[in-house]
């Protein structure tokens, strides 16, 4: 069963959100184990690159050695959902650990960025950082689903 972390930038503020992330946390619990880590987000009244690198060393500090890494980032590869769903498959063959990175408003520092092994964009569209952790989590069950072809409909 593939170890799964979601690392992300602030914690969900509206209840909806909430709700459909503890949805999706519950129905992955028969394909992944699945654990979603907070970091803090920084004042943006402040430097934003202070901020970006404040938030970097927290993401740095929760990610465990010898893990896999992917930054979910703007500039990253896009994948199709069966395309997601192969690279889950990949990274469960693998055996580690895998890390999904998601920045706060100010983006991931460039320190994050480079020690990912991989870098996924899934839209050209930019999302609310909260948000995306919903589309997320729903794109990871929909590739269990897909692996296992298993119907899924919403």
């Amino acid at each position: 069963m593939l170890h799964l972390n979601i690392v992300a930038v602030g914690k969900i503020k509206e209840d909806y959100l909430r709700k459909g992330i503890a949805e999706y946390q519950k129905r992955l619990t028969a394909y992944a184990k699945l654990k979603i880590c907070e970091v803090p987000d920084f004042p943006l009244n402040r430097d934003l690159n202070w901020a970006q690198q404040e938030e970097g060393k927290k993401i740095l500090g929760v990610i465990k050695p010898h893990s896999f890494i992917a930054a979910l980032d703007p500039q990253g590869r896009k994948l199709s959902s069966e395309e997601f769903a192969h690279w889950l498959a990949a990274r469960e063959r693998e055996g580690k650990e895998v890390f999904l990175v998601i920045g706060g408003a100010v983006g991931l520092a460039p320190g994050v960025v480079a020690q990912a092994q991989d870098r996924l964009s899934f839209s050209d569209l930019t999302f609310p950082h909260q948000l995306f952790r919903l589309l997320l989590l729903e794109q990871i069950y929909r590739g269990f689903k897909i692996l296992r072809g298993e119907p899924y409909h919403l």
